[in-house]
C-alpha cells in the first residue's frame, strides 16, 4: 500500500509539471503526461510498475472518464448533421491509414492481430489539437475548419467501433470477415439502441432526480449512468468504452450535463492522468532503441501522414483546400493510445510494436502545428476569420484543449 501511495503521488506531481510545461511549449499536456509515465517507469526511476494490478485498475478508470468526458461533449445532432464531405474525409482517414499501417506490418513480419492492432492505432484523429491550431490561424469557421472538425467526430465514432472489434479480436475471437462483421453489428446495434432507448428515457429520469439537493448527487449519478452503459456493453460483447461514450452522448443535451461535466471532470483530475502516466509507463526505452522498434516506427509515422493527407482529397466535389483538410487530419491522439495500450496489455502486441506506435503517436502530434501553420499561410483565397472572431475561436481551442487536458 505504502509502495502505491508513493508510485501516485510521483504520478500526480510529475505528470502535471511536465504537461503544464508541454501546454507552454505549444503541445498538448497530454504529451508531457506520456513523458512523466515514460520517466517513471522501469526504463528510468523505476516507480511506476504498469503491471501493478492496483495501478492498472486506477489507469481503467481513468480511460472510463477519458471516454465518457468525450461522450459528454458530443452532440448527437451534430453528427446527423456531418456533410458529405466530412464523412468521405473521415471514412477515407480510416481505411486508408488502416489499410496501410496493416499491410506494412505485416511486410515487417508482424503477426496478423499484431498487425490489425498497428492498422488500427493510424486511424484516430485528435480533434482537440487541430481545433486549437485552426482557431489560432482564424480558419476553424472556414469551410475547410467545417470539415475537419466534422470528419475528426466521425472518426472519434468510427474509431471507438473499430476497437471494440480489436478487443475482441485480441480475445480470442477469430479473424474471419463472419466475425469482423458480427462484431461490427454488435457495437452498431449497441449504439443504436442505446442511444434510442437512453434518449427516451433518461433525460425525464433526471428530471426528476434534479430535485435531489444533496451536494453533487446528479454528478455521482450521472457518472453511475456511465459505469452501468460501459458495464452492459461489456456484456453485449463490445468495448467497454463504448458504452462510455456513448453514455456520454445520451447525458449531453440535458440540463444536468454542466453538473454531470464538473464532477466527472474533478474525478479526471486525479485519473486521466494516471492513465497516461500507465501507459508512458509501458514505453520500453531499451526496446525503443532496437532496430526493428525505429524501423517499425518511421514506416507506421510515413503511412499514417500519407493516409490522412490522402483522405483530404477524398471529397471530389469539394471546392476547397483539400491539402488544409489532410494535414489537419494528421495529429493522433488519444484513441490511438488506447489501441497501443490494450494490444500491449493483452500481450498481442511487443513492447518493439508499442513503442513504435507511441513515437507515431507523439511525432503526428509535434509536426502537425508547424505543418498546419505554413499550409494556412500559403492559401491567400482561405476566408480566414476577422480578428474578433478569431480570438472569440482561441478562447474556444483553449477550452477545447483544456477538455483535451482532462480527458
Amino acid at each position: 500500500m505504502n509502495s502505491l501511495l508513493i508510485s501516485l503521488a510521483a504520478v500526480l506531481i510529475a505528470t502535471k509539471l511536465l504537461g503544464e510545461l508541454a501546454r507552454r511549449f505549444g503541445q498538448p499536456s497530454v504529451l508531457g503526461e506520456m513523458l512523466a509515465g515514460v520517466i517513471l517507469g522501469g526504463s528510468a526511476v523505476g516507480l511506476v510498475d504498469p503491471r501493478d494490478p492496483a495501478m492498472r485498475a486506477l489507469g481503467e478508470l481513468g480511460l472510463f472518464v477519458l471516454i465518457f468526458q468525450i461522450g459528454l461533449h458530443t452532440d448527437v445532432r451534430s453528427l446527423r448533421r456531418v456533410g458529405a464531405s466530412a464523412m468521405m474525409v473521415a471514412v477515407a482517414g480510416v481505411i486508408l491509414p488502416f489499410a496501410g499501417g496493416f499491410f506494412a506490418a505485416r511486410a515487417l513480419g508482424v503477426p496478423t492481430i499484431a498487425a490489425v492492432i498497428a492498422g488500427a492505432s493510424l486511424t484516430a484523429t485528435s480533434m482537440a489539437i487541430s481545433a486549437r491550431v485552426l482557431g489560432d490561424k482564424g480558419a476553424l469557421r472556414t469551410k475547410e475548419g467545417q470539415v475537419v472538425l466534422g470528419a475528426a467526430l466521425a472518426d472519434d465514432v468510427i474509431g471507438l467501433i473499430i476497437l471494440s472489434i480489436v478487443v475482441a479480436v485480441v480475445a480470442g475471437t477469430s479473424v474471419s470477415v463472419a466475425s469482423v462483421a458480427r462484431i461490427g453489428a454488435v457495437s452498431v446495434g449497441f449504439i443504436v439502441i442505446a442511444l434510442a432507448g437512453g434518449g427516451y428515457a433518461v433525460p425525464p429520469l433526471f428530471r426528476v432526480l434534479d430535485k435531489l439537493r444533496a451536494n453533487g448527487a446528479l454528478g455521482m449519478l450521472g457518472i453511475a449512468f456511465g459505469l452501468l452503459l460501459a458495464g452492459l456493453a461489456v456484456a453485449s460483447g463490445t468495448a467497454m468504452i463504448v458504452g462510455a461514450f456513448v453514455a456520454g452522448m445520451i447525458l449531453h443535451p440535458t440540463p444536468q450535463r454542466h453538473e454531470i461535466e464538473r464532477m466527472t471532470g474533478q474525478i479526471g483530475y486525479f485519473l486521466v492522468p494516471v492513465f497516461f502516466a500507465v501507459v508512458g509507463a509501458s514505453v520500453d526505452l531499451a526496446a525503443l532503441a532496437t532496430g526493428p522498434a525505429l524501423e517499425a516506427g518511421a514506416v507506421l509515422i510515413a503511412v499514417g501522414i500519407a493516409g490522412k493527407v490522402l483522405a483530404g482529397f477524398a471529397p471530389w466535389s469539394f471546392e476547397g483546400n483539400k491539402l488544409l483538410i489532410g494535414v489537419a487530419m494528421v495529429p493522433r491522439g488519444e484513441v490511438g493510445l488506447i489501441f497501443a495500450q490494450m494490444g500491449l496489455a493483452t500481450g498481442a502486441i511487443t513492447p518493439q510494436l508499442f513503442a513504435a506506435i507511441m513515437l507515431l503517436v507523439v511525432v503526428t502530434t509535434f509536426i502537425t502545428p508547424p505543418l498546419l501553420g505554413a499550409v494556412i499561410r500559403r492559401d491567400d483565397s482561405l476566408e480566414r476569420d476577422d480578428p474578433e472572431v478569431r480570438d472569440s475561436l482561441k478562447v474556444d481551442a483553449r477550452r477545447h484543449t483544456t477538455a483535451g487536458r482532462r480527458h
